[in-house]
């Protein structure tokens, strides 16, 4: 291997410290730009998506590497976008009100088994995606819910009406072991002498 290709590819084009701030910059300027867009990217990631995240990766790349193509700058980088990651996720772990600006709250999509549909505009959700997510959960339709909000993180949450819920295997063995006891006590009631 000849020295200056091994050069090339161990030393960092740019000064490490500008790497990691740029790599932090760009980290931020994503996690805000995708806070603003909204619930709905993370709820179901379509072909559309898909392509979006995927360029996104591509757009930002020159941002965080700079004019460097080395493989110690490349794992540099990766190394500080990890650590930028983890460290925002710890600090919103920790403190409830970070998490609330990074993640925002949860949104209402139906109440009392009839839709908002305000919300589901303004969040760019289809009401065939949500029959699914309420199909998914036992659920035949909006009908048959008391809520259904899409948490921050992306998830559809379904509550159903109380008449709509299925039963656990635990409430079934509950109610086998009930009726065990009450036909053991009509046993008892029956044998004795009246």
């Amino acid at each position: 291997m000849r020295a200056d290709m091994w050069a090339d590819m161990v030393v960092s084009g740019i000064p490490l410290a500008e790497k990691a701030i740029r790599t932090i910059v760009v980290y931020l300027c994503i996690v805000f730009l995708l806070r603003v867009v909204g619930k709905r990217d993370l709820a179901q990631l379509n072909n559309l998506d898909l392509v979006v995240m995927l360029l996104l990766s591509n757009v930002v790349q020159n941002a965080i590497i700079g004019n460097d193509n080395s493989v110690t700058g490349a794992i540099f980088g990766a190394a500080v976008l990890l650590a930028a990651n983890t460290a925002l996720a710890r600090a919103a772990a920790r403190w409830d009100r970070l998490a609330g600006l990074l993640e925002g709250q949860a949104t209402t999509l139906a109440r009392n088994g009839h839709y908002d549909i305000d919300a589901v505009q303004r969040l760019g959700l289809r009401l065939a995606d949500l029959e699914v997510a309420i199909k998914k959960q036992g659920g035949g339709h909006v009908r048959d819910t008391t809520n259904v909000t899409l948490e921050p993180g992306g998830a559809v949450l379904v509550r159903l009406r109380p008449e709509e819920e299925s039963a656990s295997s635990g409430d079934i063995a509950g109610l086998e072991a009930r009726l065990d006891r009450i036909e053991r006590l009509l046993g008892v009631l029956a044998a004795r002498p009246r």
